[in-house]
């Protein structure tokens, strides 16, 4: 099995997490440099480097942006499976908390062998969710599609279920968690401001109501439903 280097792999998740939270077909280098923390200068070389790999792992247009390969989405699944089942590991046998789990996760990832990641989903029982809502990819590389939009899109009055969150800002999840905005919540918009003000929204069952801004709004996913796979009964 061809191994690829840690950067490359990031490249690829990151691509493969902008385009499907998107919905985009190509996914812009500004975009790419902004979710990595690199300059715009690392990024196009970086995407150069990919396209003109054998398999071809990006499809990078000059002034258009990039897409995955199959081969390069692939890996990107690959790493997400390890990602999001260590990300699971974490919380559920040592007991870290929802927001201390993804740095954990970004080192480990690209070193955990392919027994050890098998290990991890037979111990867990072949989980399908990570600690966040996010769908873990089987071993196949398939991966459960969700009907689910982002807080930010509601209009008032819709009650909603939260039933993913990003997890790359700890100090945001920390947040929503003291205010019991976690997965499964039932919250309702009670307001929203114009201009891309904060969303008022209400904890359904109590009498919280909280404003957020779109820093949390563009990075909470509700459904009108719970996915089965968020179901406890």
């Amino acid at each position: 099995m061809t191994t690829f280097s840690s950067a490359v792999e990031d490249y690829l998740k990151a691509i493969y997490e902008i385009q499907t939270e998107g919905g985009q077909d190509r996914v812009s280098t500004s975009a790419l440099a902004d979710c990595l923390s690199v300059a715009r200068a690392s990024v196009t070389g970086m995407l150069k480097k990919l396209n003109a790999m054998d398999p071809k792992l990006v499809d990078y247009i000059r002034y258009r942006g990039v897409k995955l390969t199959p081969a390069g989405e692939k890996i990107a699944l690959e790493v997400l499976r390890h990602h999001r089942l260590i990300e699971l590991f974490l919380s559920e046998a040592l007991g870290y908390s929802w927001d201390e789990v993804h740095l954990e996760a970004d080192n480990l990832e690209h070193v955990i062998s392919e027994d050890l990641e098998d290990r991890i989903a037979i111990m867990l029982d072949h989980p399908q969710i990570d600690p966040h809502g996010a769908p873990i990819p089987d071993r196949d590389g398939t991966i459960i599609q969700r009907e689910e939009i982002p807080l930010t899109q509601l209009e008032v009055n819709q009650r909603v279920y939260i039933t993913r969150v990003s997890d790359h800002d700890p100090a945001m999840l920390r947040y929503l968690k003291e205010r019991g905005l976690t997965l499964n919540a039932q919250i309702e918009v009670t307001e929203k401001a114009p201009f891309s003000g904060p969303l008022h929204i209400r904890l359904i069952g109590t009498e919280s109501v909280y404003a957020l801004g779109r820093q949390v709004t563009d990075n909470v996913f509700v459904s009108l439903t719970l996915p089965e796979q968020m179901r406890s009964d």
